[in-house]
């Protein structure tokens, strides 16, 4: 039964109408978490604009994980719902209250989806659903039905561009991995009923699809452990081979498809999609759309939105360099972009506030008092190291060593900055003399490491959206390898995002997370969603993921276990 599905889908999919790319045509990415992560690669993009090299294409990619074709929430959105009528497929978050009373309603002027859709102008949407929702099962097959399709009727009335109704295709989730066989079967189930759904409405509503399903499920891939991160996260090979199947079905065939797309125009675009994240997923947005807007956020991000704007369409103008065998000077082009004006700070010197004197060595050390018994002793300094400046947490490993996070870039990365450089840093006492007298950088090149871990497979650190694994896989005690783990953890405020990262006795790690921030993550065993603060317990052994508990604290800057194990 499930190989005469694949091949029912493979057909559908094929009758699809191509779409014709005109010169100047402006595409739109929405969805869940698969194409959220294609910004990590730019395979799709990078085809795009190979196969079609003097079309100057426009690509702005809106998924986020945990969407649904009416789902959409966001921090400062005061509406999680992307149209009208989307609230009476979702009673239970429709109804979802906390102790503020939001729920999934965020508070601020975040713009809603269609206006974002109004502000970019698509001639094309493309759309990535299916796999949050698969997970009500057969049970919640209809409700999808009638949610997808309230999703393209609105689509197809809206005129963003100021002409016509956008085209629009959809893509069905990919296949899905697990090492236990039961439960792989069981999810493949469910994402085939939910596969055909799309394929079917599609075909109704003379919409493109593609069936990334069935073609993911065939591709002969490497193993598990090489293949997806937990069931459904890619590794950049299979986007690669994914990018020519999403080509084909939804643009046909050019006559100049190809397996192999420049490294450069891959960077071009990895370059562009970064800055375009700063900008659609602003990090520290709560000062700029969310409840902290006033009273500085007026003055200080006007002009942060304007040049990260610009400096999109400096990168899209690299990219179109790119694709046609040109030079682009990128430095030159962000030089032309507005400057940021001069804030002035508002900190005041106070009993509060404390004084910008900073005390080193013995001035340091006198100022403690500590209880009977205790006693402290310097380290390290970052006179000695300057590296060291804006730790934010530290951990022991097995050999002594003293690991440490730093952030210089806090509270955010601020436009034409260089790129953040925050680090891991290890510092050992060579000579057993109690004082560090050797650093080593783990990692650089991390925006705002508030937590971390050490395991046994490498060193978990919150990076913003994501839950990143660094793994040293030489032995020279440098991160030499990068996985993003999981996604969809929520940065609108940068004080209050994951933090505080402490193992419990099995392995497992808890995470705190602050109040005002809305996390929807995507995991192999469904969408894991918090509003308003609480803690994540994260088990690498199972690639698993749960909110243990949903506490609007302020900031859970510590976690804690006792000798019983609580």
């Amino acid at each position: 039964m499930k190989a005469f599905l694949f091949i029912f889908l493979a057909i559908l999919s094929a009758a699809a109408t191509p779409i014709e790319l005109e010169k100047g045509s402006r595409i739109v990415l929405v969805g869940g978490g698969f194409g959220s992560r294609m910004m990590q690669f730019g395979s799709f993009e990078a085809h795009l604009h190979m196969q079609h090299a003097y079309k100057n294409l426009f690509i702005r990619n809106m998924c986020d994980e945990g969407n649904t074709p009416g789902f959409r929430p966001h921090s400062g959105r005061p509406s999680p719902w992307a149209f009208t009528g989307a609230e009476k497929f979702h009673p239970p978050l429709s109804e979802a209250k906390d102790r503020w009373g939001s729920g999934q309603t965020g508070t601020g002027s975040m713009p809603t989806p269609d206006e974002w859709l109004t502000r970019l102008k698509p001639d094309v949407i493309i759309a990535f659903f299916g796999y949050n929702e698969s997970f009500n099962g057969p049970a919640g097959l209809e409700n999808f039905k009638g949610e997808l399709r309230a999703f393209i009727q609105h689509t197809k009335s809206q005129k963003y561009n100021g002409r016509k109704a956008p085209q629009l295709a959809l893509v069905s989730p990919t296949a899905f991995d697990h090492p236990d066989p039961a439960y792989k079967n069981r999810v493949t189930t469910n994402l085939i009923l939910y596969t055909q759904a799309m394929s079917e409405i599609a075909k109704a509503e003379n919409i493109g699809f593609c069936d990334l399903l069935t073609n993911t499920e065939l591709i002969n891939f490497p193993p598990y452990r090489h293949r997806v991160t937990d069931g459904r996260r890619f590794y950049r090979i299979p986007y690669d081979s994914i990018a020519k199947k999403l080509h084909l079905d939804i643009f046909g065939d050019t006559g100049r498809l190809s397996s192999s797309v420049d490294p450069s125009m891959h960077n071009a675009i990895r370059e562009k999609n970064w800055v375009w994240e700063k900008y659609y997923k602003i990090p520290n947005g709560v000062h700029v759309y969310g409840r902290r807007h006033n009273p500085f956020g007026p003055k200080n991000y006007p002009a942060e939105l304007k040049k990260l704007e610009q400096m999109c369409a400096v990168r899209d103008q690299a990219i179109w360099a790119a694709a046609q065998g040109k030079p682009f000077d990128l430095a030159a082009a962000d030089a032309k972009t507005i400057a940021l004006p001069e804030i002035k700070t508002n900190y005041r010197p106070s009993r509060k506030n404390g004084t910008t004197e900073y005390l080193y060595g013995d001035d340091a050390l006198a100022s403690f008092t500590t209880a009977p018994g205790y006693k402290i002793e310097l380290f390290a300094s970052e006179k000695e190291f300057p590296n060291l400046a804006n730790p934010v947490q530290i951990a022991f490993d097995n050999q002594g060593r003293l690991w440490v996070a730093t952030m210089p870039t806090y509270p955010h990365w601020r436009p034409g900055d260089p790129k953040p450089n925050d680090k891991l840093l290890i510092y050992e006492d060579t000579d057993n003399d109690g004082k560090a007298d050797k650093e080593i950088v783990f990692a650089d090149r991390l925006h705002l490491p508030t937590g971390f871990e050490i395991s046994h497979d490498g060193v978990y650190v919150a990076q913003g959206n994501h839950l990143v694994l660094l793994r040293d896989t030489n032995g020279d005690d440098k991160a030499d390898d990068r996985q993003i783990v999981l996604s969809g953890f929520d940065d609108h405020d940068t004080h209050h995002v994951i933090s505080a990262f402490c193992a419990d006795p099995s392995g497992a790690i808890y995470m705190g997370e602050g109040t005002f921030l809305h996390s929807n993550i995507e995991t192999a065993y469904g969408p894991v969603r918090s509003s308003n603060g609480g803690f994540f317990r994260y088990s690498p052994q199972r690639n698993d993921l749960e909110r243990t508990a949903r506490l609007s604290i302020p900031n859970p800057w510590g976690i804690a276990f006792d000798d019983y194990g609580q």
